[in-house]
């Protein structure tokens, strides 16, 4: 039997309409819209909500905390050691197969960093620690880092690293811990301590937030069902596309499509791995769609030349590989887009624009400043590129 093969025109129309960026796929449940691509990226905090009004019909600034609020949604780190918001469902899922083994990581590294700054028994240290975050949080809770810091300063002390080496650095051993303990799930970030762009957060334990623990099925259960999950968003896909996105190892990525009943396709960078219920689609149509920083959809791929031209690459991604904002059409990033100190929403084209998506995505931009008010934010990983959107 000849292996199917699907053309990076049929792979962007289905991200499109997957992904909820065409007009007839939108919609204004911050919870839905965060299904349709996994998860929301947090890292930088105006991602989350820029990322989802630009999914929105009617976009509305509350939608998103609305969802966390209600623990439709929740915020955690996962792949990639990377902050995000997802439906706590899938979260538990990411936490199982990605946050646990980077967890043991940061565990290892605050046990270092313990013995380094002079602390006997770091392991007893870090029990007793969390033992008095905890109950102070379920006393007072919710509380920032700053407040749990001023209430518990016997944990509010330096702690070094790397002492003696250029990559020497110093932080509270509160701030390290309360780290760790989200990293762990046991504690959890709620509401935002600002506006929605901030990024300092109040912290309770998480099964008080959630009212239950942050945990899902087995390691090779959870990941098999999110690289089911993944290829049902993101595929067809290439397995060294999941294994990127998952921050796993071939193996690992081998196993996990196996078990989800994955379906060999061709691409054109090579053979690709399919859902095996995605078989059939509609194609939704025209659409143009302002993307911010590290949007899911930009994030979403290794391999990124069916849907970024090669040339423009550099100008879209910053050197660590974070995509800086992105202007679309029909599922092609045709440019890139800023938002100056005067509210002005300025783009640059990656290439020629026919008139009318010109006109499109223009009206689109209009629509971005809208939604932004008479809020300011920066980019907190912009491309060289970005930089000068700013000030030319």
């Amino acid at each position: 039997m000849s292996v199917r093969r699907i053309t990076d025109a049929q792979r962007r129309a289905r991200l499109g309409a997957r992904h909820l960026l065409a007009p007839a796929a939108r919609c204004d449940d911050a919870g839905a819209i965060a299904d349709a691509v996994l998860a929301l990226h947090a890292t930088d905090p105006p991602t989350v909500h820029l990322s989802a009004w630009a999914r929105m019909a009617t976009p509305e600034p509350s939608a998103v905390e609305q969802r966390l609020a209600d623990k439709t949604l929740v915020r955690h780190h996962a792949m990639r050691r990377t902050l995000w918001v997802a439906g706590v469902p899938t979260m538990a899922l990411m936490h199982e197969a990605a946050t646990r083994k980077i967890a043991a990581n940061e565990c290892r590294l605050l046990v270092r960093m313990l013995t380094d700054s002079g602390i006997d028994a770091p392991e007893r240290w870090i029990a007793d620690a969390t033992a008095e975050v905890l109950a102070l949080l379920r006393a007072e809770g919710p509380l920032n880092s700053r407040a749990i810091g001023k209430r518990l300063p016997r944990l509010n002390t330096g702690l070094r690293a790397g002492s003696g080496t250029k990559w020497e650095v110093a932080q509270s051993a509160h701030t390290r811990l309360l780290t760790l303990l989200g990293f762990e799930a046991v504690v959890t970030r709620t509401t935002p301590v600002g506006g929605w762009h901030t990024s300092e957060f109040a912290w309770l334990p998480t099964a008080d937030w959630l009212g239950r623990e942050l945990a899902g099925p087995p390691f090779a259960e959870s990941a098999a069902e999110l690289a089911g999950a993944w290829l049902r968003r993101f595929g067809p896909a290439t397995a060294e596309d999941l294994q990127w996105w998952m921050g796993w190892t071939k193996t690992l990525t081998r196993d996990a499509l196996a078990a989800a009943g994955a379906e060999p396709v061709e691409l054109s960078e090579g053979p690709g791995w399919l859902a095996p219920d995605d078989h059939d689609f509609a194609d939704p149509g025209p659409w143009v769609a302002l993307l911010p920083t590290l949007d899911p959809t930009t994030m979403g791929w290794k391999h990124r030349r069916w849907y970024l031209p090669e040339t423009a690459a550099r100008d879209a991604f910053d050197r660590a590989g974070n995509a800086s904002p992105t202007v679309w059409a029909d599922g092609r990033v045709v440019g890139t887009w800023a938002q100056r100190a005067d509210g002005q929403i300025r783009i640059h084209w990656f290439e020629e624009v026919p008139a009318r998506r010109r006109h499109e995505i223009t009206t689109r931009a209009e629509e971005v400043a809208g939604w932004i008010g008479e809020t300011r934010f920066r980019v907190r990983f912009p491309s060289p590129l970005h930089k000068t959107l700013l000030t030319d």
